[in-house]
């Protein structure tokens, strides 16, 4: 009994607790306490936003003249790769150059085995000059075979064999100097020379190392030779940009830059764009030719590619850490008489930490660049300029 009486004093006591809870605003209220509703107490917190001053960096907005910069990620190309293959059968008797050494146009790089062909251009040679002994009797019968005819000792007949015959040794000359030339051609083939400038590849076919023009395989390829300096970056670029890119390039060089990082960089201009827009990207290939004396830019490797289409005077130029991105698009904060006022904008593009503004902002204005997370619009604020970047210590000296 006295259990059960227990249970029902604990009973009451957890209602007695729940209804003070439920219904403590009505307590409050009688009370005479003020109950500040979800709506009351979240615009007090924005007045008090207001009322608070933030501090923040500004700048000034520069009208400048901005250059017109397309980035894009590129592609180093060798300008020629050449695959060095025997244009005939033979063995390879001595390898003139290192893995990866840098040669010139001309230079030898293989010899091949000459001596069958050498043997046959000197049994040639020896039919060449065995012709032009002939030739020479053949002219001299056929002169005499005229002297004769005219003299009346002499027959149609015998003065037409002597022509015929001549013309006959002529051909056969002819003939063989075709050979002769035709083996100079192959003797020349034993000799493998650079046909451009530029760095050599791996070399997979060592002396004695018997080499095939009906290989097909890969160890048939004697090395490769890439042409690094001048040097291809090849990119794309949005094909809306192609009407701008053949404008500058009809007023004269479009330059590019190919950026390695942050303090290396090759100038170059544009060589060429390709003929059509790739349907599934929507975009168009361009080539810029990059002077590579020091090698800078390897083949295969990825770069960003930077080509300036012109220059835009009175450009309005901020920060792009000022550019806030909301609901409704980009904005910034501006500062005006202490402040700070919500101020949608429309950026044109953005290059090297700067945003060019197309419109929302004129030049003079001032806009916050550090502290906009404390913000809301009609805030007061304690403007400052942004400090100058400390100077750089000079390096040691050695």
């Amino acid at each position: 009994m006295r259990m059960v009486r227990g249970a029902v004093l604990v009973s009451c006591v957890a209602a007695v607790g729940i209804s003070a809870f439920v219904f403590r605003d009505d307590i409050a209220r009688k009370l005479g306490f003020t109950v500040a509703s979800a709506a009351e107490t979240t615009a007090a917190k924005r007045g008090a936003a207001r009322a608070a001053t933030v501090p923040v960096v500004v700048h000034k907005v520069d009208a400048k003249s901005m250059p017109i910069i397309v980035e894009a990620v590129g592609t180093v190309q060798a300008i020629a790769s050449v695959q060095l293959r025997s244009r005939i059968d033979s063995q390879i008797t001595k390898v003139n150059v290192e893995e990866g050494a840098l040669v010139k146009q001309g230079d030898l790089l293989f010899e091949l085995d000459s001596r069958t062909l050498r043997a046959q251009l000197a049994q040639i040679e020896a039919q060449v000059r065995k012709d032009q002994a002939q030739l020479v009797q053949a002219k001299r019968d056929s002169s005499r075979s005229d002297d004769l005819l005219g003299k009346g000792a002499g027959t149609v007949v015998t003065r037409d064999n002597s022509v015929t015959n001549q013309k006959a040794i002529e051909a056969q000359l002819e003939s063989d100097e075709a050979m002769r030339q035709n083996v100079l051609a192959q003797i020349s083939y034993t000799e493998i020379r650079a046909p451009v400038s530029g760095r050599i590849g791996s070399i997979p076919n060592k002396v004695g190392t018997i080499v095939r023009t009906g290989d097909n395989t890969a160890t048939a390829v004697l090395a490769t030779l890439n042409q690094v300096d001048p040097i291809f970056v090849s990119f794309a670029i949005p094909q809306v940009i192609l009407p701008d890119l053949r404008a500058a390039i009809a007023r004269g060089e479009v330059k590019v830059s190919a950026v390695v990082d942050a303090t290396h960089r090759q100038p170059g201009t544009v060589a060429f764009i390709e003929n059509t827009v790739d349907p599934m990207t929507g975009t168009v290939t361009v080539k810029a030719r990059i002077a590579n004396a020091n090698e800078g830019l390897w083949p295969g490797q990825f770069i960003k590619a930077e080509t300036t289409l012109g220059v835009e005077n009175d450009a309005l130029s901020i920060p792009s850490a000022a550019v806030q991105l909301g609901p409704q698009g980009p904005y910034v904060f501006v500062v005006d008489g202490g402040k700070a006022r919500v101020r949608p904008v429309a950026v044109k593009r953005t290059q090297a930490g700067e945003s060019v503004i197309g419109s929302g902002l004129a030049a003079g204005e001032q806009v916050v660049i550090d502290g906009q997370l404390r913000l809301v619009d009609g805030a007061s604020v304690a403007p400052r300029p942004p400090q100058a970047e400390a100077p750089k210590p000079n390096p040691p000296r050695g």
